[in-house]
């Protein structure tokens, strides 16, 4: 096995393990958040559901992009990292990043009013969500620029030949 592969092995764990991680908890930490913040707002009987929504959406968004990750590092252990394929992973990771900031986004006035009956800060932990889904989709951006820019140089190259 060259390096190569065992990089994208490792990575492949790597992803697996977030996948399950972020699966778990949606599982056992979401549902209890929701009926506790329903709970606390017996009047606002949307809150439950406005939980749902931005955390399991938040969920399928960070899914889709895991699932686009494991077709980039297919992309590579099949030596086609410099192609079309990998640009649009790279822009369906980016908007998958976004989303995500932005259901938090959206979602922050309601955790601000969970965190002020709640001791441990949840709104700092949205708050990180945020920024690491902002560098993320940054991140694949300026990847998915330096890719496109690699395919015009290598389409000019085939052309002079």
């Amino acid at each position: 096995m060259n390096v190569k592969r065992v990089s994208t092995a490792f990575l492949r764990i790597v992803i697996f393990l977030a996948g399950i991680a972020i699966l778990a908890l949606c599982l056992f930490l979401v549902p209890p958040m929701a009926n506790f913040a329903s709970r606390l707002y017996p009047t606002f009987s949307l809150m439950k559901y406005l939980i749902f929504i931005v955390m399991y959406g938040a969920a399928v968004a960070f899914y889709f992009a895991l699932y686009q990750a494991f077709n980039l590092l297919r992309y590579i252990d099949k030596n086609t990292a410099f192609s079309e394929l990998s640009e649009r992973a790279l822009k369906n990771i980016k908007y998958c990043a976004i989303i995500i900031s932005g259901l938090y986004v959206l979602g922050m006035p309601m955790f601000h009013f969970i965190a002020k009956n709640v001791d441990p800060p949840i709104g700092i932990m949205g708050l990180i969500i945020i920024f690491t889904s902002s560098i993320i989709a940054a991140f694949a951006a300026v990847l998915q620029q330096l890719l496109q820019e690699v395919m015009n140089k290598k389409s000019e190259n085939d052309l002079t030949v």
